[in-house]
């Protein structure tokens, strides 16, 4: 079975490649709640360094920041999806990468929008925390019917993403990115949704990976998968609630 986060779907594929000559411990719940919590304070450390040398007045760091630390977090999260034995050195540095980018795109929203960003991380916590005790008491549960929903769900998404990229390269824009009309925010609330919900198959697979006794090493990749979840999921409702923020003005 497969979560539709491409990280933790490869999961149980690198507990069999690497159980064979591993005799480490396993992996558990604790431990990757534990890694989680290491690269979740690398993030929000190098995102507030990032955000208070623009706060400064370093205003001409925003663009450099957004893409150095997009370009390099995107490729290192390649790295570790590719090669979860990486993931002990190469998820941090995702993390301290990926913060760079989020204390920059989120000092813009800033710049606009007083508090806006503050605001987005408390909902991305409260919004992980409500899922999380939603699965915890089995109201919310990785089926088979609820992974092929989230499937087609985000094929859809990226196929929305990547026809507005492609559209964009020839003039030709829809609107999404810029608007803050109805529809707009319809649909932005419809994929923080899907980011929200993927949170499911996200703690369906760690504990699948702790069921068929994934060596320890498997959890720094595992609280990766968690974090690339976390990140889509502030960055969506940083951007709704933006857009929620301009019909107001």
């Amino acid at each position: 079975m497969r979560t539709t986060n491409p990280v933790l779907s490869r999961l149980a594929d690198a507990a069999r490649a690497t159980a064979a000559g591993s005799r480490s411990a396993s992996m558990t719940v604790s431990g990757t709640a534990g890694k989680a919590a290491i690269l979740l304070a690398v993030t929000l450390f190098s995102a507030t360094l990032t955000w208070q040398q623009v706060a400064s007045g370093r205003v001409d760091l925003i663009m450099p920041a957004m893409l150095v630390g997009g370009l390099g977090g995107f490729v290192f999260a390649l790295i570790t999806s590719f090669r979860p034995q990486s993931a002990p050195w190469s998820a941090p540095i995702y993390a301290s990468l990926e913060g760079i980018f989020l204390g920059a795109i989120s000092a813009m929203y800033n710049a606009r929008f007083a508090g806006l960003p503050q605001q987005a991380v408390l909902l991305t916590f409260g919004v992980a925390g409500s899922v999380f005790m939603l699965y915890r008491f089995n109201i919310l549960r990785a089926t088979e019917g609820f992974r092929k929903m989230m499937m087609a769900a985000m094929i859809g998404i990226g196929l929305f993403y990547l026809g507005s990229m492609l559209l964009s390269l020839f003039g030709v824009s829809i609107g999404y990115f810029t608007s803050s009309g109805p529809l707009a925010i319809g649909i932005n609330l419809a994929i923080a949704g899907v980011a929200a919900l993927n949170l499911v198959l996200d703690f369906d697979r760690i504990e699948q990976g702790v069921r068929a006794g994934a060596p320890k090493q498997l959890e720094w990749f595992a609280a990766f998968g968690l974090m690339v979840t976390l990140v889509w999921l502030y960055l969506e409702l940083l951007r709704l609630l933006s857009r929620l923020q301009g019909r107001r003005d």
